[in-house]
């Protein structure tokens, strides 16, 4: 109703759209409100007449309500400005050779997993494979409804333990692999990169592509000198197209390393990026010489790690979103 309200339309679309967010938090709870009334009032009358059929009908009901209402909590910790934005993955390998890079390919195929069930877009940006089996590392663009808000929380080291398929003497080993998550920032965010502060290398593409991308450098990396920030991408045939997905990157990378720098437990994370080992990591998959999976920093467990490594992994994604 401000008289200069419009003056900023961005700021203003910003500000209609979180008052649209609360009215549908709000209106939501109120129908679910009534719903759970009238579906009580049905059950005593039910009760009172013995009518055992209509009373398992309400206490179906009364499930699938406890499940909508279970989203919709969901939403209500997702209201950063951030959350709702599209976001990058980075997969690396820690040390260890092949069976870390086996162990980041198994994490990567967990969350394509679940980006399938969700029904998220996803295309791989870059990929470095390991030499025997595996990948060094990889980087993921992924699009869907508050991607970056559901994922933020999934940053930092997984720990992998098991009989390794590697090692000929059939010996448990441990391994570590680990994933960074920041958003994909749109071009109404004004960020400043000076041309000065990057440099630009071109290599030739490994992965598939065919002749045309095997035998041209058309790959791009980029390195942001004063924070040693490092993007690359080699899925375009073409050098141009490379570096201009790159510059997106290196942008969201930018945005989110000065979110970092302002918030005291992400200083943390970024301390963690240094080392994939011990001590630093997030969640554990033990599959011997017992099957858990266990996040370390609320303590939600899974005693079948073969159903989370399938990528259903909402319970920790959910647990991640209400401990913060």
């Amino acid at each position: 109703q401000e008289k200069d309200f419009w003056n900023n339309r961005d700021e203003a679309e910003k500000i209609l759209k979180k008052k649209k967010n609360y009215d549908f938090l709000i209106n939501s709870y109120k129908y679910f409100e009534k719903e759970k009334n009238d579906l009580y009032d049905i059950y005593l009358l039910a009760k009172d007449e013995n009518d055992n059929q209509i009373i398992k009908e309400t206490f179906n009901k009364f499930k699938k309500i406890k499940d909508e209402v279970k989203k919709l909590e969901i939403k209500c910790f997702l209201s950063n400005e951030n959350d709702v934005l599209d976001a990058y993955l980075e997969f690396h390998a820690g040390a260890g050779g092949t069976e870390s890079q086996d162990w980041a390919l198994m994490l990567r195929r967990m969350y394509l997993k679940w980006f399938d069930k969700k029904l998220f877009k996803y295309q791989i940006i870059s990929e470095h494979k390991g030499e025997e089996a595996g990948i060094k590392s990889t980087t993921l663009k992924v699009s869907g409804h508050y991607l970056y808000g559901l994922m933020r929380n999934e940053s930092g080291v997984h720990r992998l333990v098991r009989i390794s398929p590697f090692d000929s003497g059939a010996r448990r080993h441990t391994s570590f692999a680990s994933i960074w998550v920041y958003p994909a920032v749109d071009d109404t965010i004004n960020l400043e990169i000076n041309e000065k502060d990057l440099r630009v290398d071109t290599y030739r593409s490994s992965g598939a592509g065919g002749q045309h991308v095997n035998t041209t450098d058309s790959a791009v990396r980029i390195t942001h000198l004063p924070t040693k920030i490092v993007v690359q991408c080699q899925n375009e045939r073409s050098q141009h197209k490379n570096k201009e997905t790159c510059y997106k990157m290196l942008k969201a990378r930018l945005y989110e390393f000065e979110i970092q720098k302002r918030e005291a437990e992400s200083q943390k994370n970024l301390k963690s990026k240094t080392d994939i080992g011990w001590g630093h990591q997030i969640r554990s998959y033990v599959l011997q010489p017992y099957r858990l999976v266990k996040d370390l920093r609320n303590k939600i467990e899974s005693s079948n790690p073969d159903d989370v490594l399938n990528g259903n992994i909402d319970q920790f994604i959910e647990a991640g979103l209400i401990k913060n």
